[in-house]
């Protein structure tokens, strides 16, 4: 009968353990996501209620529970791309990508801290989910270079500092009043930066000629309509692969 006791006892153990990992982890990737790796963890204990001993006992060190707090976000970014790979429109499936990681990355001091120290082999979310990240992200960009979208003489660590200075740069300029401040903007002279052609895009944030409008997709200036609506779009072509474009953003 004891022994019957004792191993019923187990189960209510072995919940709680799982309910305080559950804990420490959700107070974890609130409080990365705000401070970054530098938050102490006796900040994560007080979130999740429990004492330091208990995050301890689950995560042996806070680089291992920064890796367990990012690294799914960081395998999201991944499938993202290799769901990407086979679609039409290469180039600009590669440039709305890098936009996309930027624009919810920068949101996140934790997957920042990630992306830089993945960036310099110092310290990854996980190897295993760093080089499955880099190899979905070179497969993006070698098709937009087979296209021709993208400048041959680019590779997967030029293209990594480009992503974290990106990262940065957004980041600083995301406080500023001045039309620099405008989100995506650094993100955009980035992605010119990668092109093939010359190309100029139109800059968030960027006041311009007041007169002047260009077409949303392709940046091609069109002529002002007399009557209605003002277009969006210098031809059919460019609205329909805005359309697609649109909606394989949304299910990212």
């Amino acid at each position: 009968m004891a022994e019957g006791g004792a191993r019923r006892g187990h189960a209510p153990a072995r919940s709680d353990a799982r309910r305080n990992r559950a804990l420490v982890l959700q107070a974890a990737r609130s409080a990365f996501e705000e401070q970054g790796l530098g938050v102490p963890l006796g900040e994560i204990a007080r979130r999740a209620g429990v004492g330091a001993g208990t995050v301890y006992r689950h995560f042996p060190s806070k680089e291992a529970l920064f890796r367990a707090a990012v690294v799914e976000r960081i395998e999201l970014f991944t499938d993202t791309a290799r769901d990407l790979v086979d679609v039409d429109e290469p180039g600009e499936v590669f440039f709305r990508y890098l936009s996309s990681v930027v624009r919810l990355a920068s949101r996140n001091k934790a997957l920042c801290d990630a992306l830089e120290a993945a960036g310099t082999g110092r310290f990854g979310p996980s190897p295993e989910a760093g080089r499955d990240f880099d190899e979905a992200l070179e497969s993006l960009l070698t098709r937009a270079q087979l296209a021709g979208k993208v400048r041959l003489d680019v590779g997967l660590a030029d293209l990594k500092a480009l992503l974290v200075g990106c990262l940065s740069m957004e980041q600083a300029r995301s406080g500023s009043d001045a039309d620099g401040g405008a989100p995506g903007r650094m993100t955009a002279l980035m992605c010119d930066a990668l092109r093939t052609q010359d190309t100029v895009t139109k800059l968030p944030g960027s006041p311009g000629n007041r007169n002047e409008t260009r077409c949303g997709e392709c940046g091609t200036v069109i002529e002002p309509a007399r009557t209605g609506r003002p277009a969006r779009y210098c031809g059919g072509a460019c609205r329909q692969r805005a359309h697609r474009a649109r909606g394989r953003t949304r299910r990212m």
